[in-house]
């Protein structure tokens, strides 16, 4: 059976993503060398990535924070992909009832996908830490002081992305609405992620459809449970599977 022959048969799609779906719009993943937490990475600053990017090196060194922040998890110059694109496509059609994603960069909804349930939160939301009031990306990036932090310009409170961090928990709203809608799917495709990133990972265990798809670079613990495996480039996966689809109608 061929990924058009399951997105042909199944009416309630849920798509499931990672770090790999948006490195076909030049933002880098994690575990490959020039990765977010690659080796070429690790010699550049002092510190890991994932203590830079924990909440207490937030709230101790605000500076070194927002210095890897700005420099490796920002890309303002970064659009969507075909496999963005495809997803987009997919609800349009009625298809596809979520887009559940690991990713900060806001590029589904760029793509046209109205419901993304984002678990690390977004980049594009950023908040002051004293009375929250709300700021966009390129508010932030203004509002930064002589140090690089961003402040509120109200009261100098420290502006946080709206991303979680290391340390923090997951949004419970969000994480309900994603098993939700994984329960409910008759068809779970999984595209660009290891699915080694707990808890994320284990929201598997909530599909009771009748396909589950695994799109990635490399294997995953789950390809031995999956009803199709592709190792391949999800853009160009996802991209043709759903024009062949369009090209039914």
């Amino acid at each position: 059976m061929t990924l058009t022959d399951i997105l042909r048969d199944s009416s309630n799609i849920v798509f499931f993503g990672g770090a790999g779906v948006s490195t076909e719009s030049n933002i880098p993943d994690f575990r490959s060398p020039t990765g977010l937490y690659g080796e070429k990475k690790e010699n550049k600053y002092p510190y890991p990535a994932e203590t830079m990017l924990s909440h207490s090196f937030f709230v101790r060194h605000p500076k070194e924070f927002f210095n890897f922040y700005f420099n490796e998890m920002i890309y303002l110059d970064a659009v969507p992909n075909a496999a963005h694109y495809a997803l987009a496509d997919l609800e349009k059609m009625g298809k596809l009832k979520a887009v559940i994603t690991q990713n900060i960069d806001g590029l589904h909804q760029k793509a046209g996908s109205l419901n993304v349930l984002e678990l690390h939160g977004s980049v594009l939301r950023n908040y002051c830490t004293k009375d929250h009031t709300f700021f966009t990306l390129e508010e932030t990036m203004k509002n930064r002081d002589q140090d690089g932090i961003p402040r509120d310009p109200k009261d100098g409170a420290i502006i946080k992305p709206d991303v979680v961090l290391y340390e923090e928990s997951l949004d419970g709203s969000v994480l309900n609405q994603a098993v939700s809608a994984i329960a409910q799917a008759d068809c779970m495709i999984v595209g660009g992620t290891s699915l080694q990133v707990y808890p994320a990972a284990g929201l598997l265990q909530y599909f009771r459809g009748r396909y589950l798809v695994l799109i990635n670079r490399d294997s995953t613990p789950y390809d031995n449970q999956a009803d199709l495996v592709i190792h391949d480039s999800i853009g160009k996966v996802l991209g043709e599977a759903v024009k062949e689809l369009k090209a039914e109608k």
